[in-house]
């Protein structure tokens, strides 16, 4: 693995694009002297961080010579960098700092047929889920590695699936569908046993995936078995961190309503 780093225009100029409309709301908004959470800022900051690692780094470099290193930049593009998107409330943001006539049209789209059928967490799940099982175990996964163009669709669907899934998870946009906070937790907890599923597939195997791509590296095999325990490993951590996040903002909104109930009690007074 070298030091040297790929340079991917079309996932740069995403990271770019992502990166410069949120700073520009949280500008406008400090305009109208309204603050915006300044943890919403360093997630959504992080997450287009993690973006341009996995698509700009030495690591996107080498994802290509070695089968643990593409599971890697997998995990960075479906997992991490959604999560950290998603906590950046980046649709509350465009909503805070647009114009009128933009958060018409906003909301519109969030409550079409085409997002309000995408964000079902019935579909976000099976697409989270389904496009792991669908990329490794089909010839799209010889297909993306061999051609670019499918390369870097797969790389998109990547971030906008696992965008879609984090974004339901995390529950912080205003959306079609909002789910309870219980059920946010089941929703998460669910999606786990689909990496250790394929993760042991993987790390059970005995072929070499893509026809052999990655069989010029040293103990192919093994690195695709260290990739296979990779998914695992990592895809159970994500679940289980994600599920820490849903859990600790059940515990801050029964804290608020505790609170509230409290002061409610406070004005009315000592009962007779």
């Amino acid at each position: 693995m070298g030091a040297a780093l790929a340079l991917d225009p079309g996932a740069a100029l995403l990271v770019v694009v992502l990166g410069g409309l949120y700073a520009a709301g949280v500008r406008r908004l400090a305009r109208r002297e309204r603050r915006w959470s300044t943890a919403r800022s360093v997630a959504f900051g992080l997450g287009v961080a993690v973006v341009a690692v996995a698509t700009q780094s030495a690591l996107a470099a080498a994802e290509a010579e070695r089968f643990s290193l593409h599971v890697a930049q997998h995990v960075l593009l479906g997992m991490v960098a959604p999560a950290l998107l998603a906590l950046g409330a980046p649709v509350t943001l465009a909503l805070q700092a647009s114009t009128r006539a933009t958060q018409v049209v906003l909301l519109r789209v969030l409550h079409g047929r085409v997002v309000a059928t995408l964000t079902h967490p019935v579909v976000a799940w099976l697409l989270f889920g389904g496009l792991l099982v669908v990329l490794y175990f089909s010839p799209l996964f010889e297909l993306s590695l061999r051609n670019g163009m499918v390369h870097a669709a797969v790389h998109l669907q990547f971030l906008a699936v696992g965008g879609l899934f984090c974004w339901t998870a995390v529950g912080l946009d205003p959306m079609r569908w909002r789910l309870p906070y219980g059920a946010r937790l089941l929703f998460v907890l669910l999606a786990v046993p689909v990496h250790a599923v394929v993760g042991l597939a993987l790390l059970g195997g005995t072929e070499l995936l893509a026809g052999g791509f990655y069989a010029t590296g040293p103990s192919p095999l093994s690195d695709q078995r260290l990739g296979g325990g990779m998914l695992w490993a990592l895809g159970d951590l994500f679940g289980v961190l994600l599920a820490g996040v849903v859990l600790a903002q059940w515990m801050a909104h029964e804290e608020r309503v505790g609170r509230r109930h409290d002061r409610l009690l406070d004005l009315s007074g000592p009962p007779p």
